[in-house]
């Protein structure tokens, strides 16, 4: 059985600032179809705007073909939620809604920001839970 999970924009960037941890692992996975990732309109423009701000050495082109990647292996959902604000930072509730349409587990290095995430039968995981996991389903 494949988990569903919503990646946050921060274990994104961690796996592209460094290739030796467990957010690297799990993008790397990816391929490999361990997981379904699921994105959003919103979501994917938050990943662009984040990689564009200028903190990772990648070209506009390299930033192009990390997000087309994404984009090709994810599936794909229009959320019309609007029940804000439900977390901590209300920038991170439409990671929150789309889990919820999702039915997925949102994959973060912020968890305490997603406590509440837990009232809507979502379970909220750090890279190295999931790679824990998928270990063990292999």
């Amino acid at each position: 059985m494949r988990s569903d999970i919503v990646l946050d924009t921060n274990v994104l960037l961690a796996a592209l600032r460094s290739s030796r941890g467990s957010s690297f692992a799990l993008l790397s996975l990816l391929a490999e179809d361990h997981f379904t990732l699921h994105v959003s309109v919103p979501l994917v423009a938050e990943y662009e705007a984040v990689l564009r701000r200028g903190q990772l050495e990648l070209t506009d082109g390299q930033i192009d073909d990390v997000l087309d990647f994404l984009c090709a292996r994810a599936c794909h959902h229009e959320v019309f939620y609007l029940w804000r604000p439900q977390l901590r930072d209300p920038d991170d509730d439409f990671i929150l809604e789309l889990a919820v349409k999702a039915q997925a587990s949102i994959v973060t290095w912020n968890r305490a920001d997603f406590k509440r995430a837990q009232l809507f039968g979502i379970q909220v995981l750090t890279p190295a839970d999931l790679l824990d996991i998928v270990e063990k389903r292999s």
